[in-house]
């Protein structure tokens, strides 16, 4: 009796535990003993390293997620209005450049445009930051609006932007001992002083100028990071019209009267411009007008409709060929290269039309010369009876008779004309006939003989010293 007592009692015990309420998760309490090791959480009990990179991430602080940059670079801890160590010496800044492409050089302008990549270098150690593996930090232009950097400008340029498409092509790299590289790239159109004297066959020399506008030497020194190897230039960089001869730096001292000294830098191009295009558009024609001109020369004197045409043509066409040049050009006041050639052939195709001019009223004054002979020779032929005479003219050809035993006076070789005069009297014996000769010398031909010789040997010698002075 006393064993169904304990068995009633335990039967009610296990009854009423089965009937209260067990805490949430309680039925898997059981199997936490029974995950595998791996699963557990890392512990200093479990024996597994803090450091492991399976469980953590890399210790740096410039690499960790979620750090923002201004409170790594202590932005808020500094007035970056100011330059790095205001109040002491001056902040070297390195600068060098990365020419992209010369675009456009303008003779009428007087400009030239230019791509580049501009590179800055300094230190500010209001940047620094701890890292443990010494690994920088890049940004791009929207941190830079919150620091301090040089401010850089083109002198005597024109117009300037930098590019910012998609974004604005600007870098800014900082390393954790505070040292900044600043990167941009800009297109800049500035002034270039040509000197056009020897156009087309000319050098030219431009020069890009970059300078701080607020910060003298005292407080900005600009300097060629690396000298004359700070420029770098593209091979594929090409010109229409000019040959690039060589890119070279230099760094001066320029000097306002208001403000002081400040440091500037050049970066000088040499440009040697390519003489092919304006032989072909400019010099051959003009040659070729002038030797047209000298056709005129074997031209009958007496074709007019086919001499006067042609010196005609010749001199407005020479005239069109100065106005096309000099509408491209700049109204300088100098004379250029070209110039002097064009006007020169100008001047001898205008001296070819004069040239027939002369020729031909030299042959009007020898016909006059010849009428007024032909009236005056049977009164002063000591005729008795002028009315018993008849007479009659001959104009032998030069070529033939008419030169017989001639000799040269001055180096001319002159035509000889016979008037012959038949005259006939029957006073005394009955039939009598005598002939008297004269002869005229007129020089009508001589300077169409002169020119075909004069005209083309003074335009070569012309051409020997015009390439002679201006090709060098």
């Amino acid at each position: 009796m006393h064993t169904d007592v304990v068995l009633l009692s335990l039967l009610l015990w296990m009854v009423g535990v089965s009937g209260q309420k067990r805490p949430r998760g309680q039925l898997l309490q059981p199997y936490r003993h029974v995950r595998s090791k791996r699963e557990m959480p890392p512990t200093e009990e479990s024996g597994c390293k803090v450091g492991s990179p399976i469980f953590k991430r890399s210790p740096d602080v410039t690499k960790a997620w979620g750090t923002k940059s201004e409170h790594l670079l202590r932005l808020d801890e500094h007035d970056f209005t100011m330059r790095p160590g205001f109040g002491g010496p001056a902040v070297p800044v390195g600068v060098d450049v990365q020419v992209e492409s010369l675009d456009a050089i303008s003779e009428v302008d007087m400009d030239f445009t230019m791509t580049l990549y501009l590179r800055h270098y300094w230190k500010d150690e209001r940047l620094s930051f701890r890292s443990n593996n010494n690994q920088s930090m890049t940004f791009d232009g929207r941190i830079v609006r919150k620091i301090w950097v040089p401010d850089m400008f083109f002198v005597h340029s024109k117009k300037s932007f930098t590019h910012d498409t998609t974004t604005d092509n600007v870098m800014l790299r900082v390393y954790p001992d505070g040292k900044v590289l600043y990167s941009l790239r800009v297109t800049v159109t500035a002034m270039c002083n040509m000197d056009l004297s020897h156009f087309p066959l000319d050098t030219q020399t431009c020069s890009l100028e970059i300078e701080s506008y607020a910060y003298t030497d005292d407080d900005l020194m600009l300097y060629w990071k690396e000298g004359n190897r700070s420029l770098n230039t593209d091979e594929r960089i090409s010109l229409s019209q000019f040959r690039i001869q060589a890119f070279h730096t230099t760094t001066r001292l320029a000097f306002y009267s208001s403000t002081g000294w400040y440091n500037r830098l050049y970066i000088n191009f040499t440009l040697r411009r390519h003489v092919f295009f304006f032989l072909l558009q400019t010099y051959f024609p003009a040659t070729l007008m002038v030797m047209l001109s000298w056709v005129s020369f074997w031209i009958d004197r007496r074709a007019v409709p086919a001499r006067v045409p042609l010196g005609i043509t010749t001199v407005l066409t020479m005239s069109t060929i100065i106005t096309g040049v000099n509408a491209s050009m700049p109204r300088v006041s100098y004379i250029k290269a070209v110039d002097i050639y064009l006007w020169v052939s100008f001047v001898f195709v205008f001296l070819s039309v004069i040239e027939y001019a002369a020729v031909n009223y030299l042959s009007t004054l020898q016909e006059r010369k010849e009428r007024k002979l032909r009236e005056r020779l049977p009164c002063t032929c000591g005729v008795a009876h002028p009315g018993m005479m008849s007479s009659s003219y001959s104009e032998v050809d030069a070529n033939t008779t008419g030169n017989y035993g001639m000799r040269e006076e001055n180096g001319v070789k002159r035509e000889r004309m016979l008037v012959q005069l038949a005259m006939e009297s029957d006073q005394v014996t009955g039939h009598v006939g005598s002939t008297v000769y004269s002869s005229v010398w007129i020089d009508t031909h001589a300077i169409d003989k002169y020119s075909r010789v004069i005209f083309p040997g003074s335009y070569v010698l012309f051409n020997i010293i015009y390439w002679a002075i201006y090709s060098i």
